[in-house]
């Protein structure tokens, strides 16, 4: 593969080119489920940030994309699409090995990213203004432009799909981007770099940098080269970001976390409703932010979902990720750590470990599939974003108790209801403070399905149409027709 690697180490995409960063430093990449050496990745400085963020100012200024015709810019990731497929083979086991996931949800992410740029693709000659009557005596329109250089940041838990998400949007738009990657797991997201390359994306107007995000990321996010920053992280980084973006007064767009609830009423079907909890806080080991990760039951059926979540739990194959298992490692000890922190505290605060809630002795990074059952709203495990496989339970007796208390945190990422009454699906889906709502199936939707958040979980929306909004500003133009 061109430029990828060089002598094992994997190295930036610097402005349309291979850069082996500043200084020769580099990070070791660590394989989650065996705790082995995986590879070297760059790590870009802030001499490759000042390159990136020229190169950028001067693709967009020359208007690479802006100015390239929209059908051609659709064909361009149409062909990025196709280049990102062809990696795929080589790309999904890297990415495995580096974040822990199983090989399945690896290739899944590979495809994902590519039809991310082939939805974008289709769209990129759609981006459309509108004419404003004003009398006889006006010509009155608005214009779609891009903001310019697009600052995005992306997470560890799908650094390819996530990065994909808001690129394809960007260059839709006609804006240059840098992205920084992930430190954990920056490996497979570099192969993205692979995929422009050969797509023939004009040089500068996309670069990939590795590095640390307390000091490449702020870095980034500080500079007045900025026109729009894309974040997904952490609340506090995301808080972090938003005080750097306030300094330039920089339109950002956050994707954080969340602490999302499932409702499931007395009527619900319980073999969606034991599905979906096996994707929807199991899957990437519950590291995923909009995960299932409180489920409300009707105290009817509390006992009978408690018993066969547990069984689902205790019935899941623990391996590496290469061999498809149905339970995969968490990404660092560091995460390790902080999860069976967080979960120890459950028992303090009055819940029932009903199974898990600890390490499993294992080489690897193994957090056991965990159900906490009798868990207090207010209590941490129910309040703070674990981001592990810990799933918490609590009895309701009336819908608004259940509304209650599903809307009872900081967070407004998603949220669930289970039910065969179409008009209660309705009228709870309504009231539940979330950006999406799940109506009998956990992360039902897709790539043309707004997503986004209230509270704390940020602000703006990803995927979709409306997610090219975010990535353009809107210019009216009035011209008087007068004398």
């Amino acid at each position: 593969m061109s430029g990828f690697t060089k002598e094992g180490l994997v190295r930036n995409y610097l402005a349309g080119r291979w850069s082996e960063g500043d200084n020769g430093s580099s990070l070791a990449v660590e394989d989650p489920g065996n705790q082995d050496h995986v590879a070297d990745c760059a790590i870009a400085g802030e001499a490759s940030l000042a390159q990136a963020l020229e190169a950028a100012r001067k693709s967009f200024e020359r208007g690479d994309l802006a100015d390239m015709k929209p059908s051609a810019r659709g064909q361009l990731m149409i062909r990025i699409a196709a280049e990102i497929r062809a990696l795929a083979a080589e790309g999904a086991p890297l990415l495995c090995r580096e974040s822990g996931k199983s090989l399945t949800a690896a290739q899944d992410e590979f495809e994902e990213a590519a039809q991310y740029f082939e939805y974008y693709g289709g769209v990129a000659d759609k981006i459309e203004g509108k004419s404003i009557p004003l009398g006889p005596d006006y010509v009155d329109y608005t214009v779609l432009e891009p903001y310019g250089v697009s600052a995005q940041i992306v997470p560890w838990n799908f650094p390819v799909s996530i990065a994909a998400r808001s690129l394809a949007p960007s260059m839709a738009a006609g804006n240059a981007t840098i992205i920084k990657s992930p430190e954990l797991d920056p490996l497979a997201l570099a192969m993205l770099g692979a995929a422009l390359e050969r797509a023939e994306v004009p040089e500068g107007s996309v670069s990939i940098l590795n590095g640390i995000g307390a000091d490449l990321g702020a870095r980034l996010v500080a500079s007045s080269q900025v026109d729009q920053i894309v974040f997904t992280g952490s609340v506090p980084t995301g808080q972090s970001v938003l005080r750097a973006a306030a300094e330039s007064v920089t339109p950002s767009l956050m994707e954080l976390g969340g602490k999302s609830a499932a409702v499931v009423f007395e009527d619900a079907n319980l073999d969606q409703v034991i599905q979906s909890l096996e994707s929807g806080i199991f899957y990437n080991a519950g590291q995923v932010c909009s995960a299932m990760a409180r489920v409300l039951v009707h105290r009817s059926l509390y006992d009978e979902v408690i018993a066969r979540a547990v069984a689902l739990a205790e019935g899941l194959t623990v391996d590496h990720g290469l061999s498809n298992p149905g339970h995969t490692p968490v990404i660092s000890a560091q995460q390790l750590d902080r999860v069976e922190a967080l979960t120890s505290t459950a028992r303090q605060d009055g819940a029932r470990i009903a199974t898990g809630g600890t390490r499993l002795d294992r080489p690897g990074y193994f957090m056991a599939p965990t159900i906490l059952a009798d868990v207090a709203p207010t209590s941490r495990v129910a309040q703070q974003e674990i981001f592990g496989p810990v799933c918490c339970f609590t009895p309701f007796d009336t819908e608004a108790e259940a509304i209650a208390i599903a809307n009872g945190t900081d967070f407004g990422l998603v949220a669930g209801v289970f039910t065969r009454d179409l008009a209660r699906s309705h009228r709870v889906a309504r009231k539940l403070r979330a950006g999406q709502v799940f109506v009998n199936e956990w992360f039902a939707g897709g790539i043309s399905t707004p997503f986004g958040g209230v509270g704390k979980s940020g602000f703006g929306r990803e995927k979709g149409l409306e997610a090219l909004f975010n990535y353009v500003r809107t210019k009216n133009v009035a011209i008087s027709l007068k004398g």
